[in-house]
């Protein structure tokens, strides 16, 4: 493709050089440049891209996209200056390969918690309906059932797509996509078209990197401001910022919810620890999924799947044989009689819908033992939270070491027990090492109790040091169990 065609949809300020040389791939990483390249500079939060258009041109780049010409230019090298190479990143990947997104119905899923649940489900129901489909999630990507390992929840916006494009080209009709607020902030999916947006909920998350909540809320209210007048927005109604996320959005707005009136509505019949019977939209429906909070992400699935033009009773039938997401409400049955579940949960409101939750099944007829952590070089705010909501609805409470990444556990364990008075302390006790935490808490168990295993989920590593080291909470509770 030209140079000149790739701006196409970009607001250049200045160009140095030749428009018309051909480019054979984008980049915003100077290492995997290759010859014919156009790399763009962008001036990140941990190091400025400008930094490396030198080790880029080394590498074989043609052409530089960037908000500032370097004072050393290299013949025939074309610079290209723009206001914003972050505005402009998305719109460059968009038209390399081909503007993916318009040939996909595309629907992305944003909020605090539920974004991977609802996502994969939503891909897991479209392809038992017979439909070709790609997923985009923190647990890992999908093109028609080939998995594609995920380093972030969304990735770059030229990794983004490329996946779209493939997704394309294996003849996927449908993609569903998580959308976190660094990626909407960071606009990686700046020049995509959604067909659809769903909103979860919002509570405190990412503060490290947002500063304050309203700027965090106004990370995730920027994607339904995106979405134009053909496309659908479903809010959770539940929420007192479900009606903020969609002020301003001129797509079709449903609402769904689980305690007012709204056009997705549902209640749960009978609960236990296989599953569900619901009331949707007065239909029932059993369903392998527990708690409130899985009720609404089930709604917002169903809606979705409505709006892309599904008949409710097909499905219902399909989401009655959905299973959960790895890693999330997992439930592992001990032979000793009690029940251990691993949960992602990592927020202060995820640890209080997944006890919650556990109580609903439990009904009083069990204790409930929890063994959690906070991860390092994150929002430090949240950790006395997370363990006053730990100790609030367990019997015993064990806090132990998640991801500490540059941080010493034992700080961070220190930060969670700062937010408890004496007579909660009684309930805790610390345990740096997960693997031991989780095995007491196996040796503290009785028959027909509940152990809740949370803050990694899906994850099979412990990160240390910034070196990753295989842990996998599922595979320790195994082992014990068997032992």
């Amino acid at each position: 493709m030209k140079l000149n065609e790739l701006l196409e949809n970009v607001e250049v300020l200045n160009i140095l050089g030749d428009t018309e040389v051909e480019i054979t791939g984008v980049n915003i990483d100077s290492r995997k440049i290759e010859k014919g390249h156009l790399f763009i500079a962008i001036p990140g939060t941990q190091t400025d891209g400008h930094k490396f258009i030198p080790k880029a041109i080394e590498q074989g780049a043609v052409a530089v996209l960037c908000e500032y010409f370097p004072n050393k230019r290299e013949p025939g090298v074309t610079y290209i200056a723009v206001e914003s190479t972050e505005d402009n990143v998305g719109m460059v990947a968009t038209q390399f390969y081909g503007d993916p997104s318009r040939h996909l119905k595309l629907v992305g899923v944003t909020g605090t918690n539920g974004k991977t649940t609802i996502a994969t489900l939503l891909y897991n129901m479209f392809r038992k309906l017979g439909h070709k489909c790609g997923l985009l999630s923190t647990v890992c990507n999908y093109i028609e059932g080939e998995p594609i390992p995920a380093d972030h929840t969304t990735p770059d916006p030229i990794e983004l797509n490329h996946l779209l494009a493939q997704m394309v080209e294996a003849g996927c009709e449908y993609a569903f996509m998580e959308c976190s607020s660094h990626a909407i902030a960071q606009k990686r999916i700046g020049g995509l078209r959604f067909t659809g947006g769903i909103f979860t909920n919002l509570t405190r998350d990412h503060l490290d990197y947002h500063g304050t909540f309203e700027n965090y809320r106004d990370a995730k209210k920027a994607f339904f401001d995106g979405l134009d007048k053909d496309a659908f927005a479903i809010t959770n109604a539940d929420d007192k910022n479900g009606a903020v996320m969609v002020q301003n959005c001129k797509a079709q707005i449903k609402t769904y919810s689980t305690r007012t009136m709204a056009d997705f509505k549902a209640k749960i019949i009978e609960c236990h620890f296989e599953g569900m019977y619901l009331d949707i939209n007065g239909k029932e429906v059993g369903v392998q999924f527990i708690g409130k909070f899985n009720v609404s992400n089930l709604l917002a699935v169903y809606g979705a799947a409505v709006m892309l033009g599904k008949k409710p009773e097909d499905i219902l039938i399909v989401l009655s044989t959905l299973k959960s997401v790895s890693g999330r409400l997992e439930p592992i049955h001990s032979p000793e009689g009690y029940t251990a579940i691993v949960d992602y949960a990592h927020t202060p409101d995820a640890l209080e819908n997944v006890l919650n939750a556990i109580h609903e099944v439990l009904d009083g007829k069990g204790k409930v033992i929890t063994v959690c952590g906070a991860g390092g070089n994150r929002d430090k705010g949240k950790r006395p939270l997370m363990a006053q909501e730990a100790v609030k609805q367990s019997d015993k409470v064990i806090i132990t070491s998640d991801n500490p990444r540059f941080e010493e556990p034992q700080d961070i364990i220190n930060d969670m027990l700062a937010g408890l008075d004496n007579k909660q302390m009684k309930k805790v006790i610390s345990i740096v090492d997960r693997r031991e935490a989780i095995r007491t808490a196996c040796m503290m168990a009785e028959k027909g109790d509940v152990i809740l295993i949370a803050g990694k989920g899906h994850e099979d590593y412990q990160e240390i040091q910034g070196v990753k080291h295989h842990f996998d909470d599922k595979e320790v509770v195994r082992e014990i169990f068997n032992a």
